[in-house]
């Protein structure tokens, strides 16, 4: 199977060829796969070299003309290295753009910790008009992306080299139900609901599925709860932990909740390790996730 990024570069090298108001901006990264675009569309596929503050601003102005530009490099790298130029040259001046990340949270753990962005969606989640996606499978990205390159609006699209083994549809942007239960919601984001699956086997929840977090799915939340007194309420993301139970709080304002949020920790990992060591230092495997998710759901 492809992974998210290869299909990012082979879905946008075909939207450049049918979409002449798109544009791609890079900053080095990826280039190499790119080739063929950049010979074919000169003029709207750039390169800036390693300027990140530039990658935002270059599309921000392509904006402003009327392009829809996408941009893209590694997640610390796109969200965080430029946020004054995400928050200024994008939302400050009221344009939209699509920022595609790779690397996610400790996809390439040998490039320490410049390469790791565990913060990001919490980061973007202090502005303003942001859809954020996350997909979980390739075919996932490749829909979402799509999407994204039709509109006007700001939207952040966060690939992983971690996938589930099944794409499902994505259309909607609401949480799907993918297992009824009486006895707490589980909502699992984009590559964790594998293991979220394999971590709830036998227990008596109800599994939500994410791949849009912004906006976040508040009546799908509700529905999937109903009327529960004392409702219990944890959220897996694969990012930092607790970057949504606040969201999720909000959604069940009215009805007596408990929220867990499972995800990244702040603390860094130094001794860098492999992408599933890291799941399993987070406790993001299946074992951590049904050790924590069974001690906290009360039914």
């Amino acid at each position: 199977m492809d992974t998210m990024r290869d299909r990012f570069i082979a879905t946008t090298s075909r939207l450049l060829d049918e979409d002449p108001r798109l544009a791609l901006v890079l900053a080095e990264i990826s280039r190499d796969g790119f080739g063929r675009a950049e010979r074919t569309h000169p003029d709207r596929v750039i390169n800036v070299g390693i300027r990140e503050q530039l990658l935002i601003g270059a599309g921000a102005g392509m904006a402003l003309t009327g392009m829809r530009p996408i941009m893209h490099t590694f997640a610390g790298f796109l969200v965080e290295r430029p946020f004054e130029q995400v928050k200024l040259d994008l939302g400050h001046q009221g344009v939209g753009g699509v920022l595609v990340s790779a690397g996610a949270s400790y996809d390439w753990p040998a490039g320490g910790f410049t390469h790791m962005s565990p913060g990001d969606v919490a980061l973007l989640d202090t502005l303003d008009g942001w859809t954020v996606h996350v997909p979980g499978h390739p075919d996932e990205a490749e829909a979402l992306l799509r999407l994204a390159a039709t509109g006007d609006d700001r939207v952040y699209v966060r690939l992983s080299l971690q996938s589930n083994r099944a794409g499902r549809p994505v259309a909607g942007g609401g949480f799907a139900t993918v297992r009824e239960g009486r006895g707490g919601v589980v909502i699992a984001v984009g590559p964790m609901l594998d293991n979220v699956l394999a971590a709830t086997e036998g227990l008596d929840v109800t599994v939500l599925y994410a791949t849009t977090v912004r906006p976040f799915d508040a009546a799908g939340l509700r529905r999937a709860v109903g009327d529960t007194e004392g409702a219990d309420v944890v959220i897996v993301e694969p990012y930092l932990a607790g970057t949504s139970t606040a969201a999720a709080n909000d959604a069940l304002a009215e009805l007596p909740h408990r929220v867990l949020g499972l995800g990244v920790g702040r603390a860094e990992l130094r001794r860098y390790g492999q992408m599933d060591e890291h799941l399993v230092a987070h406790g993001l495997d299946p074992r951590g996730l049904r050790d924590r998710i069974s001690g906290f759901v009360r039914r």
